[in-house]
């Protein structure tokens, strides 16, 4: 014990005050919209039953600075929570940190009040169409049902796998779970689903429960192919160090990082010579390669038959923009097949450009911004006082005095009155009063 507490007096000494930095939260609010005009901040304080007490509780807070994707991760320290994340995808398929907050625990509740203020922030209505990709977790799915109903909702196949191999493991089952996951066709999707029938057809029964549309590229919408919800904890990672932190310093760790990253990009942005991202130039590099072993013929109009070497064929629709494989639909960047026909509406005097996402301009636009800076917490005056969030067992006497049992409210905290002498502080069995009579 005493070099548990020696270790907090030094943290205390090197970190600060976990407490006191909570008693401070509301002037760092202050400041960080003061040098961020555009920032949005949410604070939510826990309801006391004394309303002329000047302090309050810390219950939540919301930060946002300026495809979607969600993830928590706990925070660690006295007072532990849980920090929500919503991370973008830019034109260059890197993460893209669009809002973030420190709440209780990941709950239906707090994930709901997290997603209506991020709905107000983007101004996006509740039949939106966009794309959210999660983990699962069963606090996020129904308040996503609940605020978004018609926004797409995918599953991470990484998080479906470890389901999925607690009863049956082993990579066979985890690359036809891939094979299934990434047919772009309804046709093909069934073959491998027909094929990991054979293999387990309990493991099958298990997969296709889920739907299809949550974890299945035959049946995605949206221009977007992905899988898996790694951008989340790409950023998760980078908060490691700052999770045991107080919460002040915690959430000046979260803005350093974003602040840094968003000049990383810029750089790289400045490097940049052609027309397309990084990532895209180096995908359709790749399919050019492949796109020359394809013949091209045109009907005239708006379609192409395309057809490889071993006699496979595709119908290209330069003015609906898809392709009977669905990987132009689905990715976004023109498949062999597309590229094939393109080279060939040159030479017929049409062209089919990239959708503009996959610009560098687009890119350029994305980071524009710059974020502004401000002082620390040491020169920040406390103003609003603000207490920390409860701890564990603060939050369990709370609950057991307001626990009511057979119409009798919990007598857990209550001074107790011997029932023999009258006296306050004892029970009769533990009362001395006649021992010390017949003394």
């Amino acid at each position: 014990m005493k070099a548990y507490r020696a270790k907090q007096i030094a943290m205390k000494k090197v970190v600060g005050d976990y407490a006191e930095q909570y008693a401070k939260l509301r002037d760092y609010v202050l400041e960080l919209q003061k040098s961020n005009p555009n920032t949005t901040v949410k604070l939510q304080v826990e309801v006391e039953c004394n309303l002329s007490s000047t302090t309050r509780q810390f219950k939540r807070i919301y930060i946002c600075l300026g495809g979607l994707k969600q993830d928590g991760s706990f925070m660690k320290g006295p007072y532990p929570g849980q920090i929500l994340t919503a991370v973008g995808v830019d034109p260059n398929q890197g993460i893209y940190p669009l809002a973030y907050a420190v709440v209780e625990a990941e709950t239906t509740d707090s994930w709901s009040w997290f997603l209506e203020i991020l709905q107000d922030d983007l101004d996006l209505n509740r039949d939106s169409n966009f794309t959210f990709i999660t983990d699962r977790q069963k606090g996020i799915v129904p308040a996503m049902a609940r605020v978004f109903p018609s926004a797409e909702r995918r599953f991470c196949i990484r998080h479906i796998y470890e389901n999925m191999k607690k009863q049956w493991k082993g990579q066979v089952y985890k690359d036809q779970l891939w094979k299934c996951a990434s047919a772009t066709t309804v046709p093909q999707f069934k073959k491998c689903m027909d094929v990991l029938k054979d293999i387990n057809k309990d493991a099958h029964k298990w997969l296709n429960e889920i739907p299809y549309h949550h974890w299945s590229r035959a049946h995605f919408t949206a221009h977007c192919d992905v899988l898996l919800n790694n951008m989340c904890e790409v950023f998760n990672r980078q908060l490691v160090n700052g999770r045991d932190k107080p919460i002040i310093l915690a959430l000046e760790y979260i803005r350093g990082y974003l602040m840094r990253r968003i000049v990383n990009v810029q750089k790289a942005i400045s490097k940049c010579h052609g027309p397309l991202t990084p990532t895209a130039t180096m995908l359709l590099s790749k399919v050019k390669e492949e796109a020359s072993q394809f013949v091209v013929e045109w009907n005239g109009k708006h379609e192409y038959q395309v057809t490889g070497a071993w006699g496979d064929q595709y119908v290209v629709n330069a003015r609906d923009r898809t392709c009977t494989c669905r990987k132009w639909e689905v990715c976004g960047i023109p498949c062999r097949h597309v590229v094939a026909a393109i080279w060939n509406m040159a030479l017929n005097g049409e062209n089919v450009g990239l959708p503009e996402h996959w610009l560098a301009l687009s890119m350029a636009k994305t980071y524009s911004h710059n974020m502004g800076v401000h002082t620390n917490s040491h020169h920040l005056c406390i103003t609003h006082k603000l207490g920390g969030l409860r701890r564990k067992e603060e939050r369990q006497l709370m609950n057991q005095a307001n626990l009511v049992k057979g119409h009798k409210l919990s007598r857990s905290g209550k001074t107790i009155t011997c029932a023999k002498c009258k006296k306050k502080g004892h029970n009769s069995r533990s009362c001395k009063g006649q021992e010390e009579r017949a003394t």
